[in-house]
């Protein structure tokens, strides 16, 4: 399975036509969620520019060949043009990932407020999605029907299922449209943050390239990411962590740095609230490694991110807890791992302290962090 995909892979990387035969058998493979995490994801993760119409090229042949009635709604070229100064309608589409919402979404989402004062801003986003901006009185949910697990043949009719005849359409790479390249409205209406594309060979944040589509697109100046959970009493923490990486195993460094790096934080006396996660196998990590003293977070994503809004220091993995502190101003200490380019690890680089994975002593890195972070905290108030 992965040896046929890298191979479609390297054919992609180095520009070359890919065999008919071998794209077959790629999209054979578990029913073409191995091409989606082996070839899609590295294609976007890499931020190259070049890769942008290639990766076009290879998901308009994939469209010919496993939904075949969708071909019509394959759109061509990048999208044109400027919004019209009013507007009744604005959609804006999910990433379907909580942390590009938040790193990306979310500033579309503020720019669209501003932009248009007037306008219904519906968010077409998975539930729990939606969630971290439900407190927002400007913000309408549309279910988003797409399954991030699912066969492919079910994600691009999940996309082919939307359609929005009564409004601006604002994309910030969303799966949602398969990152630009299915149709989900009449062209004029349409408004495309190509984000592995925007910014070039620099190493900007994408917050920030998003703000700076937001300016040139829709001439609003400093769109900003932010967060609007629903108000949650839950007792705060002054310490918020999370040790979730997103089903991706190469953010982790070990099970000994993750007991080592609670305990680092009990001993500062400081309230500390652990995130369980998103699934068992998570939460019963968690539960092995937790010292005495430290509480736990269970349940859904934006009750949890409402809590690091009020935390004194957020420390984690890259992940969209990550992203959250950042939105909120909170201090933080990110420890980055796993990444597949310099470039990929710039892009998504949150704000606060980062830590490399694979620095010689990233524990001692984060008890110095941590400290520091601490005691300046203790200078201002």
């Amino acid at each position: 399975m992965e040896s046929t995909c890298s191979e479609l892979l390297d054919c992609c990387l180095r520009g070359e036509t890919w065999p008919g035969e071998l794209l077959n058998r790629a999209l054979a493979e578990q029913e073409g969620r191995a091409f989606l995490s082996i070839v899609v994801e590295r294609l976007g993760d890499l931020f190259e520019p070049r890769l942008c119409q290639v990766y076009e090229e290879l998901f308009r042949a994939v469209i010919g060949k496993v939904c075949p009635e969708l071909k019509a709604r394959v759109r061509q070229g990048p999208a044109r043009g400027r919004p019209a100064r009013a507007c009744r309608m604005v959609y804006v589409l999910s990433r379907v990932t909580l942390g590009a919402d938040v790193a990306v979404s979310s500033v579309l989402l503020d720019a669209a407020k501003r932009r248009y004062p007037g306008a219904e801003i519906v968010f077409v986003a998975p539930r729990k999605n939606y969630e971290l901006f439900a407190g927002d009185p400007r913000i309408r949910h549309l279910d988003a029907p797409y399954a991030r697990t699912g066969a492919l043949r079910d994600r691009l009719q999940a996309s082919a299922s939307l359609w929005f005849e009564d409004g601006i359409v604002l994309d910030p790479d969303s799966r949602l449209t398969q990152l630009g390249v299915i149709s989900v409205c009449p062209e004029p209406n349409y408004f495309w943050f190509n984000s592995r594309m925007y910014g070039g060979q620099g190493n900007d944040r994408l917050p920030d390239l998003a703000a700076r589509w937001a300016r040139e697109v829709l001439d609003v100046e400093d769109a900003q990411p932010y967060i609007a959970p629903l108000p949650s009493d839950e007792q705060a923490a002054e310490i918020t962590v999370s040790l979730g990486v997103g089903e991706n195993p190469a953010k982790r460094i070990s099970d000994n740095f993750e007991r080592d790096l609670l305990a680092i934080l009990v001993r500062t006396g400081c309230s500390v609230l652990v995130d369980e996660g998103g699934s068992e196998e998570e939460s019963a990590r968690v539960h092995a490694i937790l010292p005495p003293g430290a509480r736990t977070h269970r349940g859904a994503f934006a009750p949890f991110a409402a809590r690091i809004a009020r935390s004194r220091l957020f420390v984690g993995y890259d992940s969209a807890a990550g992203h959250v502190a950042s939105a909120c101003g909170v201090p933080q200490i990110a420890i980055m791992n796993g990444f597949v380019s310099e470039r990929m690890l710039a892009r998504w680089r949150p704000l606060g302290t980062m830590i490399r994975g694979n620095d010689a002593n990233p524990l001692g890195a984060v008890e110095r962090a941590v400290s520091d972070i601490l005691a300046s905290a203790r200078r201002l108030v």
